[in-house]
């Protein structure tokens, strides 16, 4: 077993240097990214994630030069070669080399580049909960682009850290909304139902979120609410948990220094986290189609 990188049509060592200095990913973050689980050697929820790295790449006006077929051939070989199991691979697009300017070039050919990384889930933060810190958003107003323009993110962990939390979770002060977490969505539970932030430009929807909105909800009988939420909402709320791809659902037993409830994993996010591992077992089975696509 190792980890392995992918580079413009090569398989690399992930500690080879391969970008170029004047990659516009490099200079200016401009470009998209995707990260995807792998479970059993295969890859969840490809379709989604591919149509969301899509759609990045339409609003940043970024050209698509691989088929999806070629982007999960790539996928099925990286697990073969390092024979990673249960992991992450994450892949990101950028506008490509150029003299730097802020203006993009008219033409230009985007670089690819892939990791895939043997990574557990962090079953423990399921089990017990987290503790998450309130941190204002100073993030861009197109948060719904999976951009490589992180740093509000990267600056948002740091000080959740120095406060002992986990996972920051975002504000913005000007509107005294919670918006989600510095790489995941956040729900609340309230009354059986389930409040979210809405999938506008203040946040990116999550492939897991959407799962649990449009399916896992549902089946469980249980309502959602898409509404901007106060941050005196969500501390008197019963439950609330985070969703991403890499840690699935993670409840959130303390928001600062004040405990959610009795500071315990809820009953409903529990019930959702049995529901989404069921999910994506059942997903799993299903062979992949792609002849639709490209």
């Amino acid at each position: 077993m190792k980890e392995l990188a992918y580079y413009d049509g090569a398989f690399l060592p992930l500690d080879t240097y391969a970008v170029h200095l004047e990659d516009r990913g490099l200079q200016f973050g401009d470009g998209v990214f995707e990260t995807l689980r792998v479970y059993d050697g295969k890859c969840f929820a490809l379709v989604e994630h591919l149509d969301r790295y899509r759609r990045s790449m339409r609003e940043l006006a970024i050209p698509i030069t691989d088929a999806d077929a070629e982007l999960v051939g790539v996928f099925g070989e990286l697990i073969e070669k390092t024979e990673i199991r249960e992991g992450i691979i994450y892949f990101q697009l950028t506008r490509g080399t150029s003299p730097r300017s802020y203006l993009p070039p008219k033409i230009n050919l985007p670089h690819l580049s892939i990791i895939i990384r043997d990574v557990p889930i962090h079953t423990d933060w399921q089990e017990n909960g987290i503790r998450a810190a309130l941190v204002e958003d100073i993030r861009w107003l197109r948060c719904d682009i999976a951009s490589l323009n992180l740093l509000g993110s990267v600056l948002a962990a740091e000080e959740a850290r120095k406060k002992n939390a986990k996972k920051a979770l975002f504000f913005r002060k000007e509107k005294n909304t919670v918006t989600e977490g510095d790489d995941a969505n956040f729900f609340v539970v309230k009354d059986e139902v389930l409040w979210t932030h809405p999938a506008n430009e203040m946040i990116l929807n999550g492939v897991t979120r959407t799962i649990i909105k449009e399916k896992l909800a549902p089946a469980l009988g249980l309502t959602v609410v898409e509404k901007t939420l106060t941050p005196d909402f969500v501390k008197g709320a019963e439950e609330a948990f985070f969703t991403n791809t890499a840690d699935e659902i993670v409840p959130v037993t303390m928001i600062d220094r004040e405990a959610i409830a009795d500071g315990t994993p809820g009953a409903i996010t529990k019930k959702l986290l049995a529901a989404y591992k069921e999910h994506v077992k059942e997903e799993l089975a299903k062979p992949l189609d792609l002849s639709s696509r490209d």
